[in-house]
C-alpha cells in the first residue's frame, strides 16, 4: 500500500502540472529550448525495449558523464545483459543517443503511476540504477512494488538540497524505502543521505565516479582547425557559462592587452544560448564564429562559440587555462574535473556548493584558483598565460589529485554485481 506520502506527492503533481505546463512552453519557445518529446515521457510510442536488463537514469550531460564508464564496465563484465539509458534534458538525451551508450536511449517519464507503470512494464528491468540523487517518489514506489532493486550510484546531497530534503524528512523517509543501495561520493554525502532518511546499513562510500570519467574523443579535425585559428595565441576555454558570465569573461579578456590576448572557447552551459552569445561577442567589436562554422571564421577570430552537445570535456584537450562557469553567478559551478584530464589549470568564481567537496581538494591542491571578479579574473588569467611554468605546474597538480581518486567505477561495479549474478 502507498504511504500517505506518496498520495500528497501525486496531488500536488496533480496540481501542478497543469498549471505549469503552459508557462514552461512558453519559457522554452522564447529561449529556443528543446525537451523531449513528450509522447514517450508519458510512456506512449516507446521504441522496443529489451527486457530483464539495467535500466540507468540521468538527468543530463554530467550525470551522463558518470554513466558512461558505468555502462562500459556492466557491457565489458556482462556482455549479454540488456542496458536501458534514460534521460530527463534534451541535451543528455542527445549525449546518451549520440555516444549509443545503451541498447536503448530514451526520455525519463514525467514521475506520474501511468508513465512510469508503462515504462516498467515495456522493459522489466533487473536493476534499476539512479545516477546521483535521483528520488523519484513514483519510480521509487513501483520499483518496490515490483521488488526490482533500486541503487543510487555517485550519489550526493548538496548543501541547497540538504535543508529542503531534512525540512521535510518525515514525508520522505517512507517515499525511500524502496533505495536498496546507496553508493555516496563522500563522507558528507552518505551522512546526509543517511540523515535524510536512507538507513546507514545501505549507505556505502565509494568515491566520485566522474574522476575515472574519460570524455569521448573529439573530431581530430576540429582539434586541429582551432589550433590552427589559434595561431600561436594562447587558448581560453570558459565552460559551462551561465547568464551573466559571459560578459563577464569577455570583459577579463579584453583587459589583457591585445598583443597577450588568448583565443577564447566560450560555451554556454545550455547550447540553445549560442545564438543569443554570438550576438553580445559582436556587439563587444570581436570577430566571432559559431563551432559550427568553424571552417568560415573571419581573420583574426577572437571567440569561437560553441554550439554543440558534448563535445565541451574533450575540448579541454586545446585550452592553456580553463574557467568553469556557474561560478561567478551563484548557480552552484560545474565540473572542473573534465580540464583537469588534460593538465589545464582551473580558474573558477566563488559559488561552487554543487562540487564543493571536489573544488576543496582542487584548491589544496593548487590545482584551481578562486576569482570573485572581473578584475581577479583577468589577472589571475593573465598571470598564468605569461607563465606557463606555474599553469603547468597547476595543471600537473591536477592530474596528481585525479590519480589519488581514481578507482570509483570499479568500486561501483562491485557493488552492483550482487544484483546482477
Amino acid at each position: 500500500m502507498a504511504p500517505p506520502s506518496l498520495w500528497l506527492y501525486r496531488a500536488l503533481m496533480a496540481v501542478s502540472l497543469p498549471l505549469l505546463a503552459p508557462f514552461l512552453l512558453i519559457a522554452d519557445r522564447r529561449r529556443g529550448k528543446k525537451r523531449p518529446p513528450w509522447a514517450q515521457r508519458l510512456g506512449w510510442r516507446l521504441p522496443e525495449i529489451p527486457r530483464g536488463g539495467v535500466w540507468v537514469q540521468a538527468v543530463s550531460v554530467g550525470e551522463v558523464a558518470v554513466a558512461r564508464p558505468i555502462l562500459a564496465e556492466l557491457r565489458r563484465r556482462h556482455p549479454g545483459l540488456p542496458l536501458v539509458l534514460s534521460a530527463t534534458t534534451s541535451t543528455g538525451l542527445a549525449m546518451a543517443t549520440g555516444a549509443q551508450l545503451a541498447d536503448v536511449t530514451l526520455p525519463f517519464p514525467v514521475d506520474l503511476p501511468g508513465p512510469v507503470r508503462r515504462l516498467m512494464d515495456a522493459a522489466a528491468p533487473r536493476l534499476v540504477v539512479l545516477v546521483e540523487t535521483e528520488l523519484w517518489p513514483e519510480l521509487l514506489n513501483a520499483c518496490g512494488a515490483r521488488a526490482i532493486p533500486v541503487v543510487l550510484v555517485n550519489a550526493r546531497v548538496s548543501e541547497k538540497s540538504f535543508r529542503g530534503y531534512r525540512a521535510i524528512r518525515r514525508l520522505l523517509r517512507p517515499l525511500l524505502r524502496p533505495v536498496t543501495v546507496a553508493l555516496a561520493q563522500t563522507d558528507q554525502d552518505a551522512a546526509r543521505l543517511t540523515e535524510i532518511g536512507i538507513p546507514a546499513d545501505r549507505v556505502r562510500v565509494t568515491g566520485n565516479v566522474k574522476f575515472d570519467a574519460a570524455p569521448a574523443g573529439a573530431a581530430p579535425r576540429v582539434l586541429e582547425e582551432l589550433r590552427t585559428m589559434a595561431a600561436g595565441r594562447r587558448v581560453l576555454v570558459a565552460g559551462s557559462t551561465m547568464i551573466g558570465e559571459d560578459e563577464q569573461v569577455l570583459e577579463a579578456v579584453q583587459r589583457i592587452p591585445a598583443q597577450r590576448r588568448p583565443l577564447l572557447l566560450l560555451a554556454p552551459r545550455h547550447p540553445e544560448r549560442a545564438s543569443d552569445v554570438v550576438q553580445l561577442v559582436a556587439a563587444r567589436g570581436l570577430p566571432v564564429v559559431r563551432r559550427t562554422l568553424l571552417s568560415e571564421g573571419p581573420a583574426g577570430c577572437a571567440v569561437v562559440v560553441l554550439d554543440t552537445v558534448g563535445e565541451l570535456a574533450a575540448l579541454y584537450q586545446v585550452a592553456d587555462v580553463a574557467f568553469i562557469g556557474g561560478s561567478l553567478v551563484a548557480t552552484g559551478g560545474h565540473n572542473p574535473i573534465e580540464p583537469a584530464r588534460y593538465g589545464v589549470p582551473v580558474l573558477t568564481g566563488p559559488h561552487v556548493r554543487n562540487f564543493s567537496a571536489v573544488y576543496q581538494d582542487f584548491i589544496t591542491a593548487g590545482a584551481a584558483r578562486v576569482v570573485h571578479s572581473v578584475g581577479e579574473l583577468a589577472s589571475a588569467l593573465e598571470g598564468w598565460l605569461t607563465d606557463p611554468e606555474t599553469a603547468r605546474a597547476a595543471g600537473g597538480a591536477g592530474l596528481q589529485l585525479l590519480a589519488r581518486h581514481a578507482g570509483a567505477t570499479a568500486r561501483t561495479m562491485d557493488a552492483l554485481e550482487r544484483f546482477l549474478a
